[in-house]
């Protein structure tokens, strides 16, 4: 069973839900740092995390679980490296009503060293919006580079499909550390 605390980074393109996931399931509000929206035409949002965010959770085996949210935007890129140092793992939400989802989905990946660092669970909302992705595009894209990660369809507001993220990653820690012993 996996123990102790770990550092869970949640990371994608602005919009893609990360400070609501976390609020989600943090036991206690979250911390956020979130500023007014500056750049209303690439995504009309009131709010955008211009730092981070930062959540807790404690699981029923003892284990802690620290989670951080990293800001979407690319001028913000230099906190992905900070945020990302030392992670146990990432998830990564997309969402797939935007058109250029794959893009975002590859761009992330790379960042995140493709999940050779870390392991990472992607996490697709907004499937069921007009002319959205299917999740299947995104496994696909996976595929295509030789990654094979796991891919839920969430909605972050969700408390359950978010756990099932965080879950996901922690049996991929626990894998990892019994292929290591």
């Amino acid at each position: 069973m996996v123990e102790g605390e770990f550092k869970i980074v949640f990371t994608g393109p602005m919009g893609a839900g990360k400070t609501t996931a976390i609020a989600a399931i943090s036991d206690e509000p979250p911390v956020s740092t979130d500023v007014v929206n500056n750049d209303r035409v690439a995504f009309d949002k009131e709010l955008t995390t211009a730092g981070l965010d930062y959540g807790h959770i404690a699981l029923a085996d003892g284990a802690a679980v620290r989670l951080y949210g990293t800001p979407g935007q690319l001028r913000f890129r230099f906190m992905w490296d900070i945020l990302g140092n030392n992670a146990a793992g990432i998830i990564l939400l997309l969402d797939a009503s935007q058109a250029d989802a794959l893009v975002q989905l590859d761009a992330f990946v790379d960042a995140f060293g493709a999940g050779k660092r870390s392991p990472i669970v992607v996490g697709v909302g907004r499937a069921a919006a007009a002319g959205a992705l299917p999740l299947d595009a995104f496994a696909q894209r996976l595929e295509s580079r030789g990654l094979t990660l796991p891919v839920f369809g969430v909605d972050v507001r969700r408390r359950d499909d978010v756990l099932l993220l965080v879950d996901t990653l922690l049996c991929l820690l626990e894998l990892g550390d019994r292929r290591t012993a």
